[in-house]
């Protein structure tokens, strides 16, 4: 029996681009009985900043955990640089130039602000094998100034911090990386309007720069509109809206939600009604 809301017709995957950085083919992801992606399709240009959208459970975060190589697809190909891709693990992927800031953050309570900015890539001293502690300090300090983002104490747990304090240090912690690839799982969550502000000033830094390209988690319409190139909308397991951001509107993005909720409702109708 087929799955309800799957395609009638099979999703045709774009056509290569040479600036293409990083490309999906027909990947798809169970959980069991739960079909978390049926056939995404998704291109990412160099310097590009694409918003992905789609209502909760859609699979956005499936998705991303895909690309860092936390989950491993259970059909499907991907492409970084033109060349096959594969993580076999979250430092595979790190290694490759993909780095993640994930929607649980994914820092250490008991450690402290430098500590989580450099978990698990420590600055050690060679030969012997030492943490450059205070290296890890200047350096943890310069990347939250370079956001804006004022954390007084690097010392203190980031048990002690707002929300939106944590969520500067895991995309300080990103960004400081030697990526060619930022995956942002809402970076926005938990933050303030003035903070985040300051995350979309740094990712509009980083646009103009034109190196690093970045897939980000929204849900904000104006935000995706201001901060991205391009939005695709992720629906029933397949990527279903494909477009510049130049060439749409937040009531057209808002309209295809609600039609989606439409259809949905009735659907719940019809098996309720059904004998």
């Amino acid at each position: 029996m087929a799955d309800a809301g799957l395609p009638d017709e099979p999703v045709v995957a774009p056509e290569p681009a040479t600036d293409d950085v990083l490309r999906v083919e027909h990947l798809a992801k169970r959980f069991r009985p739960v079909t978390a992606l049926r056939d995404i399709n998704l291109h990412l240009r160099k310097g590009e900043v694409l918003g992905l959208l789609g209502d909760n459970g859609a699979g956005k975060s499936t998705l991303m955990k895909i690309l860092c190589g936390f989950h491993k697809p259970d059909s499907g190909q991907m492409f970084l640089n033109g060349e096959p891709y594969a993580p076999k693990s979250v430092d595979d992927a790190r290694a490759h130039g993909i780095d993640t800031v994930y929607q649980d953050l994914a820092l250490v309570d008991e450690l402290s602000v430098f500590q989580n900015m450099f978990l698990r890539r420590e600055k050690v001293r060679r030969p012997i094998p030492l943490v450059r502690n205070p290296l890890m300090k200047r350096e943890a300090r310069q990347a939250l100034d370079e956001i804006g983002i004022d954390i007084p104490s690097l010392n203190a747990p980031v048990a002690r911090l707002s929300g939106g304090q944590r969520q500067a240090i895991a995309v300080a912690r990103t960004v400081n990386s030697d990526a060619d690839i930022l995956l942002l799982d809402e970076p926005l969550a938990a933050m303030g309007a003035k903070e985040g502000a300051q995350i979309l000033d740094l990712v509009q830094r980083i646009k103009d720069e034109g190196r690093i390209s970045i897939i980000m988690i929204l849900h904000n319409y104006i935000h995706v509109l201001t901060a991205c190139d391009r939005v695709n909308l992720i629906q029933d397991g397949v990527i279903s809206y494909d477009k510049s951001t130049a060439e749409t509107s937040v009531e057209e993005l808002t309209e295809i939600v609600v039609e989606e909720y439409r259809r949905a409702r009735a659907a719940a109708r019809a098996a309720e009604a059904a004998p």
